[in-house]
């Protein structure tokens, strides 16, 4: 099994919460709405590769203004490539505070939709898994929609 590094940012922006929705043919979660982020690449420091998934997926325009480590956690997903082939991944996500000083975001192909989501309001959208966990590891959602994590690696 393939083992892959993921950085993901968590963008806050005057109390809403940038949420992507995947494309309905492809990635890990296919049609669901997600964080943005994606793999680091071999010598690449951590911070080079949030940055340049953020540019990849969101576009030149976003400008953050805060970058911290929050958390860091792990699991095994599914992924499903453009051409439809599945490929089982060990996911080692790397998790990050970010808050942005503007909303102008162009996403890529990876995206169908985003949109900026008050913290009350992160509940009515069909959130993959792993975007469930980090939020609620937040504190974003009420007991009876957490999902319980295997494991939780805090920063500080």
């Amino acid at each position: 099994m393939r083992h892959r590094t993921i950085v993901c940012p968590l963008i806050e922006n005057e109390g809403h919460y940038l949420l992507c929705k995947m494309a309905a043919d492809r990635g890990v979660f296919p049609g669901q709405w997600a964080l943005s982020g994606g793999g680091v690449e071999p010598g690449e420091r951590i911070e080079e590769a949030l940055r340049r998934e953020i540019r990849e997926e969101l576009g030149e325009k976003l400008i953050l203004t805060h970058i911290a480590p929050w958390c860091f956690r792990d699991d095994t997903r599914v992924k499903t490539y453009p051409d439809g082939h599945q490929e089982t991944i060990y996911m080692i996500y790397l998790i990050f505070d970010c808050v942005s000083a503007n909303r102008d975001v162009t996403i890529n192909e990876e995206f169908d939709d985003y949109a900026w989501v008050k913290a009350e309001d992160l509940k009515n959208y069909d959130l993959n898994a792993a975007t469930r966990v980090t939020l609620s590891l937040k504190g974003y959602f009420s007991p009876a929609y957490r999902v319980q994590p295997t494991r939780r690696y805090a920063a500080g």
